[in-house]
């Protein structure tokens, strides 16, 4: 025992030693690694929102007043103060160029609201990503209020304004936000109207989060459908590690380690830089998604779970596509449930340099028949043609219908991206033929830089990867449905 006892300890030191050894490796790394920061990733905004502040009686006007202030101090402190060199077109923080979100007539990172007369047929709360604004919301929820719907599309604390926030925001700020937003609308729209949570991306994670807590507490109004687009229900482990690295932020001389990526700020609603403890906070939200998954269906009451309409493309570098099935829709009950699919292009020829964990995906489960939930896969309808067709599997058999489509994949595209599902091809900034309705603004949609290395101040796979949805009216369609459903 006592020889035993002396190699575990031996191992427990070796291991420790290890650990450290990557964190300060990892820290020196990013010494070098990281660009210098700006004043933009530096800011925390004083009037940002806590889940501390959203108690039962704050309000969302309230909530609107703080989120002026924070965009006050970003014009202050940031915007009125932009050095020369950095009045570039292509900062967001130059009220002057093409990407500045200031410009326009209203700034789709903030939160917005689009009522209806009450009491309407609907209310919907929509969610968005990390990192990410309202704007991803904007053309569901435009839809959605053409059709009648009281809609809200609330900025998460930390989002929308500067990068430097999300050192800062934390996911039970998010989740306090998604407890607000729900709040309103029962109060607004009435208590009866059918209430649908349509989530993207982390908003995902947190439109689920909201229906299992509705499940555990009886004062939160229950959600009756979700909509989840590139759901973040499962991520990378990578985020243990990153959480340690980040810790040594606080010193001055591994200020850098706070950042996974810094990178120009040329998009008008998205943040391109990655703070660390967003990575962690993504981590952290869904292990607790999943405690709470587990839980509730080991004694029964995820029975309680209203409907979910899930979008996903086969491939995500962002999320983990297989999490969407194994650790949400295998577990959810038999409740009239849906993953949508969509596959890449298998007219593209790249299917030989795919994992096989991907395409075996796939077909498993398009073979099960102890599926609980409907699964429709968008496909090619054959291996020669661009065109797709829906191929639909009901819960609990292996019979497929094929259903036809008047959509195809432009034929230089050989995936989406989980960046690209909740826009248009028309999107005035992600768009690959973009509209003028939001008037002059950059057109990111378009680019697909073709040239030397080394050259670009941004990763040229960043600048490339696909940034609408050939599909979206697809999407758009099935989620008008699923909201109007009863």
């Amino acid at each position: 025992m006592r020889f035993a006892f002396k190699w575990m300890l031996r191992l427990a030191i070796l291991a420790a030693f290890l650990v450290a050894a990557s964190v300060v490796g990892a820290a020196v790394n990013a010494r070098s690694r990281v660009p210098d920061l700006k004043p933009w990733h530096r800011l925390v905004p004083a009037a940002e929102v806590h889940a501390r502040d959203v108690g039962p009686d704050f309000t969302l006007d309230q909530y609107l007043a703080r989120e002026q202030k924070v965009f006050e101090q970003v014009r202050a402190e940031i915007e009125d103060r932009l050095a020369p060199e950095e009045r570039l077109a292509v900062n967001r923080y130059d009220r002057g160029g093409r990407a500045s979100p200031s410009r326009l007539s209203r700034d789709w990172n903030r939160t917005f609201e689009m009522a209806a007369p009450a009491p309407a047929p609907c209310a919907v709360l929509l969610i968005h990503g990390l990192t990410d604004s309202p704007y991803s919301m904007r053309a569901i929820a435009e839809r959605l209020h053409a059709e009648g719907c009281h809609v809200l599309a609330p900025r998460m604390p930390g989002h929308g304004a500067v990068p430097g926030g999300l050192t800062d925001a934390s996911w039970p700020d998010w989740n306090a936000v998604v407890r607000l937003g729900v709040r309103h609308l029962h109060a607004r729209a009435g208590a009866g109207v059918p209430l649908t949570l349509i989530g993207y991306s982390n908003g995902g994670a947190l439109s689920v989060k909201y229906a299992l807590d509705a499940i555990e507490d009886s004062s939160l109004p229950r959600a009756d459908r979700l909509v989840l687009i590139s759901p973040m229900i499962g991520v990378s482990a990578f985020a243990g590690l990153a959480r340690l690295v980040g810790a040594l932020g606080v010193l001055p001389y591994f200020e850098k380690t706070k950042w996974l990526d810094v990178i120009p700020e040329y998009n008008p609603f998205k943040f391109n830089s990655f703070p660390t403890h967003a990575a962690v906070q993504t981590a952290v939200l869904t292990a607790a998604l999943q405690r709470q998954v587990d839980t509730l269906a080991a004694d029964g009451r995820l029975a309680g779970m209203p409907p979910v309409l899930t979008f996903q493309s086969l491939v995500d570098a962002t999320v983990d596509a297989r999490a969407v099935v194994t650790q949400l829709h295998a577990k959810l009950p038999a409740n009239g449930s849906e993953l949508v699919v969509f596959d890449i292009n298998r007219l593209a020829g790249l299917d030989p340099f795919m994992r096989s964990s991907d395409r075996e995906l796939l077909n498993r489960l398009m073979q099960r028949t102890e599926r609980r939930f409907r699964l429709t896969v968008m496909t090619n309808l054959n291996q020669q043609s661009l065109n797709l067709v829906a191929r639909s599997g009901e819960a609990g058999v292996s019979e497929v219908t094929e259903t036809p489509t008047d959509l195809a994949w432009p034929s230089d595209t050989f995936s989406l991206s989980h960046i690209a599902l909740p826009f248009s091809p028309s999107d005035p900034v992600y768009g690959r033929s973009p509209d003028e309705s939001l008037g002059a603004i950059v057109h990111l949609g378009t680019l697909s830089p073709r040239g030397e290395r080394d050259v670009l101040v941004a990763p040229v796979d960043v600048l490339m990867r696909v940034s609408s949805n050939p599909f979206y009216s697809y999407l758009e369609q099935r989620a008008v449905k699923w909201v109007a459903r009863r």
